[in-house]
């Protein structure tokens, strides 16, 4: 509730309006794969704000919060790699570039430009997705791939083999107007 909390306080700083709608479980999937061994791991609990006016968008994704089939798997992540204490979450703001008009059932082709910030370090990203309106219920989805060095995520060499360097992301949200 808190992540929905800054999310909003953060998009209705640039405009109050009746078009704000929220998520509050967007669900993020991982996937790496490598020579040794696939890697994968699933969350329901981001969360996401967007303002349909001004076609601002914000994510917060919480990093602990990503289940993996194997118990270890999930420390090394956390521990060893993201370092889930210092960053706990990775976030995405910015602005649907194609305007959008709520009020009409359809499928639309969408590109968001915007800084995503993953292990504290922020880049200007650009990713694909699609936005749905079926009976008043806007959803978005999208598949885009972050690479570990462009956000110091190291690799330690032992394990070269059994991590990408790049990690595949899925993004699916469904969002409900936002209520006072």
């Amino acid at each position: 509730m808190k992540l929905i909390s800054i999310l909003l306080a953060w998009i209705t700083v640039f405009q109050t309006g009746q078009d704000i709608y929220v998520c509050k479980t967007a669900k993020v999937s991982l996937f790496s794969s490598a020579p040794v061994e696939d890697i994968s791991a699933t969350l329901t609990k981001g969360a996401s704000v967007f303002n349909a006016s001004t076609g601002e968008l914000a994510f917060s994704v919480p990093i602990r919060s990503f289940e993996f089939p194997k118990s270890l798997m999930q420390e090394h992540f956390n521990t060893e790699y993201m370092d889930s204490d210092k960053f706990p979450t990775a976030t995405f703001k910015g602005k649907i570039n194609e305007h959008v008009d709520v009020t009409k059932d359809g499928t639309t082709t969408i590109t968001a430009t915007g800084d995503l910030t993953v292990h504290g370090v922020t880049k200007p990203r650009t990713v694909t997705g699609g936005l749905v309106v079926n009976g008043g219920v806007i959803s978005m989805t999208s598949t885009f791939t972050v690479k570990c060095a462009d956000h110091n995520i190291t690799i330690p060499t032992i394990v070269f083999h059994n991590i990408a360097e790049t990690i595949k992301m899925d993004v699916s949200a469904t969002y409900s107007p936002y209520k006072k």
